[in-house]
């Protein structure tokens, strides 16, 4: 994207932002709008015209109606989509993509429904967070990303659908392929080894390649925190290999499925200077327990970046390390059903980060936390807070606590 496309997308932005409470009224009546007449929406609404409510009546009549739910709730519907019945249960759009939550939430995968608008929110989101950190890191168009992004294998319901983790199903999206062409910066591996299935095979290549295109690359990303500390952990043990295989233009015998060997194999070639280069550096970061070996294999990189905010924060420490003295820049707040806000300064530590709310994703309703008798308990369980009635995102107030109520475009 160039300067100018950055600065439409945070125009558009901040405009929405600025009027976030109209703009959710609207969203609440789109969503309802597109999903009128399916079977979990008229059990509360009935045949209520969405279409003739005014704006604010139709936020209060949808708060009384239509009671707060879990995934529990709508589990028996999802489930029957999964069994083949995908229409006009919980939305009117196709569903032939379920995703499969983290399990962070209750500790168990669940399955969630994935539809083009997931697809096409995930890249809007891309190009935003890519605006707002060009401003604090300027990087160079055509420039490369060291990703350490992996696909899982997907699979098929008895009732035909396809089922996958979401980050899977977004990296073999059309989106995905326009974001490298939208914000102009590329992966460094091709498909075939985002999408092996095999995490020790894909990460050796996304290293690998990481260091064939190594002064190309401009930032190095993944979408959790871990998946960067991993990598690197591997790359203290399987270093000399990887030099290795710069210096003969070949492939370590340990990347076994064919179409890994032929994506990186059509790419990489001989090259003996970048090898000594590569061996000299890692020979003193030995001496060193690899601190700062981001910017030194990468000279040109301007960050580290990827979710780095709740369960990932034990992993910083590790990943400053490895970073040495260039920033970690948090990626963005979302959930398997959802994205929800955009990081709007880049600059700011992982420690400190806040979150801009999206108002055109989702309609978000907020439930004010209170802790018991106003003292902040040892404990960090759930049931040291009170629970009040939920509020529109245009009447949260700075410094209350919330949990987040999600009414999303795909019927949860």
């Amino acid at each position: 994207m160039s300067n100018g496309e950055f600065n439409s997308i945070i125009e558009w932005f901040e405009e929405v932002t600025e009027h976030a409470g109209d703009i959710q009224t609207e969203t609440l009546r789109k969503i309802l709008e597109v999903n009128c007449g399916v079977e979990y929406l008229k059990k509360w609404l009935g045949d209520v015209n969405v279409k003739e409510i005014e704006g604010s009546a139709l936020e209060s009549l949808y708060a009384s109606l239509v009671p707060l739910s879990s995934h529990v709730d709508l589990e028996p519907y999802v489930q029957r989509i999964a069994d083949g019945e995908t229409k006009n249960l919980i939305t009117q759009q196709p569903i032939t993509t379920l995703s499969l939550s983290s399990g962070t939430t209750d500790g168990r995968q669940k399955y969630v429904p994935f539809t083009r608008h997931s697809s096409e929110t995930t890249l809007q989101i891309f190009k935003l967070a890519a605006a707002y950190r060009s401003r604090v890191f300027p990087i160079k168009e055509g420039g490369r990303i060291l990703e350490f992004i992996y696909s899982s294998k997907r699979f098929k319901t008895k009732g035909g659908v396809t089922v996958g983790t979401a980050t899977t199903h977004v990296y073999a999206s059309e989106e995905f392929k326009l974001k490298q062409q939208q914000t102009k910066s590329y992966t460094c591996s091709p498909e075939s080894v985002v999408s092996s299935g095999d995490y020790k095979q894909s990460t050796y290549c996304h290293l690998l390649l990481g260091l064939h295109f190594s002064d190309q690359v401009e930032f190095i990303t993944s979408t959790f925190a871990y998946s960067i500390v991993q990598a690197f952990r591997s790359f203290e043990e399987i270093w000399k290999e990887i030099c290795d295989d710069i210096r003969e233009g070949n492939l370590s015998s340990r990347i076994t499925i064919q179409d890994v060997r032929e994506g990186v194999l059509d790419i990489i070639r001989p090259n003996t200077c970048l090898a000594s280069t590569i061996q000299s550096n890692c020979e003193e970061l030995q001496g060193l327990d690899w601190f700062g070996v981001i910017p030194k294999l990468w000279p040109n990189a301007k960050y580290v970046y990827s979710i780095m905010t709740g369960s990932m924060q034990p992993y910083l420490s590790k990943l400053r390390h490895y970073a040495g003295h260039l920033p970690l820049v948090s990626a963005d707040y979302g959930s398997t059903e959802s994205w929800i806000g955009v990081n709007v300064d880049s600059f700011l530590p992982p420690e400190n980060v806040t979150f801009s709310v999206i108002p055109t994703f989702s309609y978000f309703e907020f439930i004010p936390l209170h802790r018991q008798n106003g003292v902040i308990s040892n404990c960090s369980a759930v049931d040291d807070f009170v629970e009040d009635d939920p509020v529109p995102l245009s009447q949260v107030k700075i410094g209350q606590e919330y949990e987040i109520v999600l009414t999303t475009f795909t019927g949860e």
